[in-house]
């Protein structure tokens, strides 16, 4: 947040591209422990630099000697404007304020408070031995939320693609997934059912003048909701992990993901609903159940289509190393997840009309 020259208060968007800071573990020779485990609070602070280094870019040393006072002069302090809060370079070290404000193009001293989230600065690759495969952090959940927002620009591409289409194309990004969804921009928020709402009730182009008040009722009822959330991929050097007839690989399409405990929110339909779609762009699709006797991950599907009463589908591309700093995806699948998504807006409205579903 930065103060303007009018008192105005205006928020700002900021991306360190250097490796600033980094958490080093402690080397294995000194302390072997058999589990991968730390205490958040006194072993996860992330190193800045050396004092040495710093004290030479301020061209200051270690000891600084304190000024002797003359006769006539005091050791008072001018006295300060009242702050309820002590200011950024007492809470900080002011030279991450810095580094900060010169990314905002701003002065330090105009930075009122600031959020900071570290990330793995390392950028995406591509490997493999036939370059088939994709190393990257956040592949969960950048992944499916680039092919959903491509899908949805190609499916515009034609000028004529909206003349005769009687649903609304949209996509919903969320944060927080990981911690719950319980924010402001969380799934669990009213964020996506007031949208829906606002937009559920705009004019007809059909009948301009005519009002509906079960409108958002109705749009829901005939709506239908794909969570997209990256999927496991078989590991190789852990097959017993897997359910035997469900090892899903990467590069052969996009997961749908299934459980009976409702960890996820597929059903019949959906799947029938989805093979329709994939195959009007020759999408290959796989299936996905967890073990019996495994634990199961959960998306933001089940908590919309609670919501919101909503058909719900569940699925995502196949990945490796789900929630490491650096994870492995297929190049394949993504061209097949944007497909898919492309195919999903461009048939939903008329496939829609040929389910029926007690």
């Amino acid at each position: 947040m930065v103060k303007t020259a009018k008192g105005d208060y205006v928020q700002k968007l900021v991306k360190l591209e250097r490796p600033i800071l980094r958490i080093p573990t402690l080397a294995i020779h000194l302390d072997r422990q058999e589990k991968f485990e730390f205490n958040k609070e006194a072993q996860l602070f992330p190193i800045a630099g050396l004092v040495a280094a710093e004290l030479d870019r301020q061209g200051t040393t270690a000891t600084l000697a304190k000024p002797e006072l003359s006769e006539n002069e005091t050791d008072d302090k001018p006295e300060m404007p009242f702050k309820p809060l002590k200011i950024l370079t007492e809470r900080h070290h002011s030279y991450i304020v810095e580094l900060i404000a010169t990314e905002a193009g701003v002065n330090a001293s105009d930075i009122v408070d600031f959020e900071i989230i570290l990330y793995d600065t390392q950028k995406a690759c591509i490997g493999g031995l036939n370059n088939e495969l994709i190393f990257s952090a956040r592949l969960d959940n950048l992944g499916m939320s680039y092919c959903s927002t491509m899908g949805l620009i190609n499916s515009l591409v034609s000028s004529s693609a909206l003349e005769t289409e009687s649903s609304i194309r949209l996509i919903s990004l969320f944060d927080h997934e990981e911690i719950g969804s319980q924010t402001a921009q969380g799934a669990d928020s009213n964020l996506l059912p007031s949208i829906i709402r606002r937009l559920s009730v705009l004019p007809s182009t059909q009948e301009p003048e005519a009002s509906n008040p079960t409108a958002y009722e109705q749009t829901l009822s005939s709506s239908f909701l794909i969570s997209a959330d990256m999927a496991h991929s078989v590991h190789p050097n852990y097959p017993a992990k897997y359910e035997s007839e469900h090892r899903p690989e990467m590069n052969k399409g996009t997961v749908i993901k299934i459980n009976a405990n409702a960890r996820y929110a597929t059903n019949s339909p959906g799947i029938v609903l989805l093979q329709e779609v994939a195959q009007r762009r020759n999408v290959p699709l796989q299936l996905f159940v967890v073990r019996n006797d495994s634990s199961c991950g959960s998306t933001i599907g089940p908590m919309l289509s609670a919501a919101l009463g909503v058909r719900t589908l569940d699925l995502g591309n196949p990945q490796l190393s789900m929630h490491s700093i650096r994870e492995t995806g297929g190049v394949y699948d993504v061209e097949y997840g944007i497909k898919l998504f492309e195919s999903f807006f461009e048939h939903y409205s008329d496939l829609e009309r040929k389910f029926f579903v007690d």
